[in-house]
């Protein structure tokens, strides 16, 4: 099993991890270092009350001081639970909902937030009674050997808010560990394989896969923020041709955001032949963007059995199944004859089985329900008014996400909720989406479909960032096999106008919810948007 904390008893000076400077440096803090940093921040939240069994919020952005601020929280006895710095959401009403509802199930004891973050923190952690501290103001004196036993969770770790109002997921410490020794396994991790991350530090993959991972094994890290990959995802693909980095997770947008911005003639001098794994998940990973990632990196050395597509959830831990080494991503046909992609097989410790309506297992092939159990499932969730573990009964997690399993392999088809029965079918907004990005070329962050009845109409709505005029059009003839005779809506909105999680998921419900109190009941038609007229 993988110990969370013995790296702390003997760390390493040679290795670390490098943090992104603005100038498009690096901070190297070795191991040694970042120990030293850990063990000063568990002294000082145990000096201002901290106890066994505690909850320490960290609002942080990635940087020594969250990685201090974590592993002495953990030192301390507590358990941490980290949330994402204002930035994160860009809209502050939504980030204030989100504070103060995590705020609200963690009950934490204290909240450790800077200064740039503090502005927005602290009044809503006064509010809810709740001390606030800066970084700087923690670290005290190491308390030396002694140190008080870990609590039994490990984590609350608050998920990314698909489907609504986000839940602190209850992490107990033998999940969390043996879900990054599942994740270790798996990619054959040896202190020599560096990571390199760019996903926010705060949930599941960027935290327990690029930063928990790669630490507990002793090896390299660098790590840039979202908004550093953003602006130069070269930076970041430099890590791996250039500096060594030879493991890496991401969602498939962010394959998206490099084949929008990185020409062929930005990758010379790049060596990618030991960049050994490039975990894809987190959302519906579309075969063509694969396809195209690979070709663009391959002149530089880059293997097409590289990219791992992988399944997995915050009540899972984090990882449930992935694409094993070296064997190579496939795909298969989806119900409604797309393609989908192949998620791997069930990472030791983990079972997937796929259920129908009535909770009975279906047969190879068929869609249902993905149900996960394991060493990895966590407790259950933590809310404002105590414990909700209906979804974790016995360990066994409904996931409320649709796929099938075919030779053992899982695919997934998309959220339960977010599907539509059309004549007996089950349509997935995800199929909607994967026709539309394929068809037109429109990028997977630039649109989003949402379904449901509209005065029992089957509707799809389409919202589409910022659409070039010629899309609009196709739009109707390109969803009509999947959907029949639904009414078809197109939105288009601006820049940024489709609300999304912190991992980048769109939040489909809220578009829904926004659609059906804004909009009058359309009249039956083949689509609506401005200039079209209804069918007659």
């Amino acid at each position: 099993m993988t110990h969370l904390l013995s790296w702390l008893a003997e760390p390493r000076s040679d290795r670390g991890i490098r943090f992104a400077r603005p100038d498009g440096g690096w901070d190297r803090w070795s191991y040694d270092e970042l120990a030293g940093l850990a063990h000063e921040y568990a002294a000082g939240l145990i000096a201002r009350g901290v106890r066994p069994g505690d909850v320490v919020t960290v609002v942080l952005p990635s940087g020594p001081a969250f990685v201090g601020a974590l592993f002495g929280t953990l030192l301390a006895g507590a358990t941490a639970a980290p949330l994402a710095p204002a930035a994160t959401f860009g809209d502050p009403n939504r980030y204030a909902e989100h504070i103060t509802s995590a705020l609200a199930a963690a009950r934490p004891r204290l909240v450790v937030v800077d200064a740039a973050a503090g502005t927005a923190v602290t009044p809503l952690a006064r509010r809810a009674g709740v001390p606030t501290v800066e970084p700087e103001d923690v670290r005290a004196e190491p308390l030396g050997a002694h140190r008080p036993a870990p609590a039994r969770l490990a984590l609350v770790q608050f998920t990314s808010g698909t489907t609504g109002t986000v839940h602190g997921v209850r992490v107990p410490y033998p999940a969390l560990e043996d879900n990054i020794g599942a994740i270790r396994r798996w990619l054959e991790m040896t202190p020599e394989d560096a990571t390199a991350s760019w996903l926010p530090v705060h949930h599941d993959m960027g935290l327990v896969g690029c930063l928990l991972a790669p630490v507990v094994t002793g090896a390299d890290l660098w790590l840039l923020s979202p908004a550093d990959f953003v602006r130069q995802p070269t930076r970041y693909l430099a890590c791996f041709g250039r500096h060594g980095a030879r493991l890496s997770a991401m969602p498939g947008f962010g394959l998206a955001h490099v084949l929008r911005r990185v020409r062929p003639e930005q990758l010379a001098g790049m060596d990618f032949h030991h960049w050994r794994a490039v975990i894809v998940g987190a959302e519906r990973v579309l075969p063509d963007v694969l396809d195209r990632f690979a070709a663009l990196l391959a002149p530089q050395g880059l293997r097409r059995t590289a990219l791992l597509p992988a399944y997995g959830l915050a009540e899972a831990t984090l990882a449930v199944t992935g694409v094993p080494l070296r064997t190579g991503w496939r795909q298969s046909t989806g119900p409604e004859g797309v393609p989908v992609v192949g998620c791997g097989v069930p990472l030791a410790g983990s079972r997937v089985t796929i259920v129908d309506d009535d909770g009975q297992r279906t047969d190879d092939g068929v869609p249902g329900e993905i149900v996960v159990d394991g060493t990895g499932v966590a407790d259950g969730y933590v809310e404002a008014d105590g414990i909700r573990a209906t979804a974790f009964a016995g360990g066994t997690l409904r996931t409320g996400d649709a796929g099938f399993v075919r030779g053992g392999e899982l695919f997934v088809l998309g959220r339960m909720g977010d599907s539509l029965k059309i004549r007996g079918r089950a349509v997935f907004a995800e199929d909607l989406d994967a026709v539309l990005c394929g068809a037109l070329a429109v990028p997977p962050s630039r649109l989003a479909t949402v379904l449901g009845l509209r005065a029992g109409t089957p509707t799809a709505v389409v919202y589409l960032e910022h659409p070039r005029q010629e899309w609009l059009p196709r739009i109707p003839a390109l969803l009509r096999p999947l959907v029949d005779d639904a009414t078809v809506v197109t939105v288009p909105v601006p820049a940024g106008g489709v609300p999304r999680t912190t991992s980048g998921k769109p939040k489909r419900r809220l578009l829904w919810h926004r659609h059906s109190a804004d909009a009058p009941v359309p009249p039956r038609r083949e689509w609506t948007s401005a200039g079209v007229r209804p069918r007659q």
